[in-house]
Parts: C-alpha cells; sequence; structure tokens
C-alpha cells in the first residue's frame, strides 16, 4: 500500500501531529513500507502457532514474593490529616 502526501497530512491531523512539509515525502515512505510488512505478515500461514510473549522464549526470572520491609502502618497514618478504622479518609472528587 502507497501512501500519498496528502493521506501523511491527514493521518498527522487525526494524530494532532506536527509534521515539517520537507519530511512528508520521508513519512509517506516509511509508513508505506511498514504498511507492506504489515500486509506481508498477514498473509502468513501462522495456524498452529503459539503466541510468545518475548521474542527469545526466555522465562521471566521473578524474585520471590515476600515482604521486605516492616509494616510502618501506624507511623505513616500518625502523621496524616485523616483516617479511620485503619483507611486514609480523602476528599470526594467525584459526585
Amino acid at each position: 500500500m502507497s501512501l500519498t502526501t496528502d493521506d501523511v497530512n491527514k493521518i498527522a491531523h487525526l494524530a494532532r501531529l506536527g509534521v515539517d512539509i520537507q519530511d512528508v515525502d520521508t513519512y509517506a515512505h516509511d509508513l508505506s513500507g511498514i504498511l507492506d510488512l504489515v500486509t506481508q505478515m498477514s498473509q502468513l500461514n501462522t495456524e498452529g502457532v503459539a503466541p510468545m510473549a518475548h521474542p527469545m522464549e526466555q522465562g521471566q526470572r521473578l524474585r520471590p514474593d515476600r515482604a521486605t520491609e516492616t509494616n510502618m502502618r501506624e507511623k505513616f497514618q500518625a502523621i496524616a490529616p485523616q483516617v479511620e478504622a485503619g483507611l486514609y479518609l480523602v476528599p470526594k472528587v467525584i459526585e
């Protein structure tokens, strides 16, 4: 798919982006290349291919889920403007 300079200007207007006049041709060429790549990729048969969370098929190293800091809730709530039943009271902002 080939984009024209008018297409790029319309897209920039819709996205509320300021595009310099001298860069419009470059953007049209680059965006057309991206759309061509998407078209090529959509024509591939991906049936039976499992989605991946990472291209290297690596698992995420996770740290143990345990508390590392002491509970200082009472200390923090002692300096809070308003507290009730262990909860911070804040002004109502939504009617």
